[in-house]
């Protein structure tokens, strides 16, 4: 006779997620972020109190940026460990839509449990519930299906049984890696079922290492040796690999230049000898002509995301032939690569053993050189500046870098930032966090807390701009009480600088994104340290840049976080000189003005370089 435990479902779930563990005997769920209410409190609410003990709960302040902070989390973790997160029926499971979006495009692992409609319907319809008049099986979760890699919807208790394994399955096969939602109806929450004792017997969750097709190997080990000037482009899989020592040996060892996309940042230092930066849009200016010369582009682990093509009009050589390494055959395969749908590491450590001594000389390491020099003379701090000099975020960039160690990550998603991080920091090796998949505003101080309770011993840098800060700051008062210290470098040019320069770059003329260029009665003026300080941070605004230098040392020895703010330059961006790339924004064919006219020809012009297909 098999032994059963009665429990509630919402019991169930709990039990069982305690015991799901990594090889590394920790829990692959580390626990949950919560808000309450009807539709999860009396549920799952009543199972997570019993369970604090093994199975935490935190509460945040908005159901969107605690997701946001349980996607960095796993993120920082190298998609190793990863956290759960609840909210009611309605606008509290819409609220993680966003969440779930930027997970799915960024391939992190983040369960999702909103609570959901009676599956009864005896109340029907319950406050919060969404209608569809056509379909009586649709809830507000289903706006998260199509941002889901796993959706399921619990009407039975024992569905648990199916339905958790599944879950854990998705989030943990690096091919499939991504957000899972498991829509909890609130009565089916608590009601009871005899399961089967086995089924809350500790599991240990492995990450599968998918070796290459042999096929696929040896074209590819034949396309290297016939390349003159072949390219690396690292993306986010070579860190969730940790194939980031085997790519610096396979660089090293074969001559083979390596470019970076934002997510593969900081897979290399920016001290390796062969690791020439950003490639693309944001992208240096050696990166982007040794790519443009390319006759092979080894991909490995990337999508290959518009920013890094420079939208498919920077790896234009005639003779180029594109490889993409990946486990998910849908990356494998775009634009027409030549594929090998496999792990990283064992890839790269096959292929390298293929090519034995094989080597080639790729790039001038003087241009490096050449760039790195520029890069340092470009974030220096400016002399004899004139009164009201508000810095440009190059300076700013500088003036964090000269403050911190090696041990520093710096972190941001939106804005200026990202692009001019991407150009200018330079990373110790994993110390580079960016948000760029789904570019979120909103996710940096909730990122930051999630990356820092992940890597607690890395000094964490959170770049955000007040645009960014205004749309979601509140997991900042979470932060404080939980006391999770991180710095925040809030640059205020009063408003969205970033999208106003690519509006005039359009053709555009300023409009709706500096205060300045809004429909106002009354231009604000935010105080950000008051605001800061009111949420328990430890806020100050720096008078310059030599004053922003000696607050971040500061901030060093505080063990909540600090908020230091710096008014900088809107009108100036982070490039300079050759670097950067064209990207594809429209603009618009039927020009008012010969502004316009002049933008929509030079758009034309550079449409003609782009390259879609081998």
């Amino acid at each position: 006779m098999t032994h059963t435990i009665r429990l509630t479902a919402a019991q169930a779930m709990v039990k069982w997620l305690s015991v799901q563990m990594t090889k590394d005997g920790e829990r692959f769920i580390e626990g949950i972020w919560a808000i309450f209410g009807h539709g999860n409190v009396a549920g799952l609410g009543e199972a997570l109190e019993k369970s604090q003990d093994t199975f935490p709960t935190w509460r945040g302040q908005n159901e969107q940026t605690m997701a946001h902070t349980a996607i960095a989390y796993a993120k920082g973790q190298k998609r190793t460990r990863a956290m759960a997160v609840t909210s009611s029926i309605g606008p509290g499971a819409t609220n993680m839509v966003t969440a779930a979006a930027l997970a799915h495009v960024n391939r992190i692992p983040v369960l999702f449990v909103p609570g959901d409609v009676f599956a009864n319907r005896r109340p029907d319809p319950v406050l919060q519930q969404v209608e569809d008049f056509e379909d009586g099986t649709v809830s507000a979760n289903d706006c998260l299906r199509p941002v889901s890699r796993y959706f399921d919807r619990i009407t039975r208790p024992e569905q648990l049984l199916t339905c958790l394994p599944r879950a854990l399955a998705t989030m943990t096969d690096p091919a499939s890696c991504g957000p899972v939602t498991l829509c909890f109806c609130q009565d089916v929450q608590a009601e009871s079922y005899d399961y089967p004792a086995e089924f809350f017997e500790p599991r240990v969750w492995h990450i599968r290492r998918p070796a290459p097709d042999p096929r696929e190997l040896d074209e590819v080990v034949t396309l290297i040796k016939a390349a003159k000037r072949p390219v690396i482009v690292a993306g986010g899989g070579v860190i969730y690999s940790q194939a980031e020592q085997t790519l610096a040996g396979f660089a090293q060892k074969h001559g083979i230049p390596v470019v970076e996309t934002q997510a593969g940042k900081s897979a290399l230092a920016q001290s390796h000898p062969m690791n020439l930066g950003a490639s693309g849009v944001d992208g240096s200016a050696v990166a982007n002509a040794v790519s443009q010369e390319a006759d092979l582009v080894l991909g490995v682990g990337t999508r290959f995301q518009d920013f890094t093509t420079g939208s498919w009009a920077l790896f234009n050589n005639p003779e180029r032939t594109l490889v993409s390494i990946n486990v998910a055959a849908y990356d494998a395969a775009k634009h027409g690569a030549v594929p090998v749908m496999a792990d990283a590491k064992i890839t790269l450590e096959a292929i390298s053993t293929a090519l034995g001594v094989h080597t080639v000389s790729a790039f001038d390491p003087a241009a490096r050189q050449d760039w790195l020099d520029a890069v340092t003379a470009h974030c220096a701090p400016r002399e004899d500046l004139p009164d009201g000099y508000r810095p440009m975020d190059c300076e700013v960039i500088g003036a964090v870098q000269r403050a911190t160690g090696e041990d520093a990550i710096a972190m941001c998603a939106a804005g200026t930032m990202p692009g001019a991080l991407k150009l200018l920091w330079q990373p110790s090796q994993g110390g580079y966090h960016m948000e760029y998949g789904f570019s979120c505003m909103g996710y940096e101080i909730a990122g930051a807390m999630g990356l820092k309770l992940a890597q607690p011993d890395r000094e964490v840098i959170c770049f955000v701009g007040d645009g960014s800060y205004m749309m979601a700051n509140s997991e900042l008062a979470t932060a404080v009480m939980r006391k999770v210290p991180f710095t925040v470098v809030l640059t205020d040019n009063r408003g969205y600088g970033c999208i106003n320069r690519l509006q005039q770059g359009c053709g555009g003329e300023p409009f709706n994104n500096l205060y300045q260029d809004c429909n106002v009665e009354q231009q604000p003026e935010i105080d950000y340290v008051s605001h800061a300080a009111s949420m328990g941070a430890f806020a100050i605004k720096a008078k310059n840049i030599a004053d922003l230098e000696a607050q971040i040392a500061a901030a060093r020895g505080r063990n909540i976080p600090t908020v230091i703010v710096i008014e900088t330059d809107p009108t100036n961006g982070p490039g300079f000189g050759d670097a950067g790339h064209w990207w594809d924004v429209a603009v618009p064919e039927e020009a008012p003005n010969d502004k316009m006219k002049a933008a929509y020809a030079a758009y034309l012009e550079n449409k003609q370089r782009q390259r879609l297909v081998n």
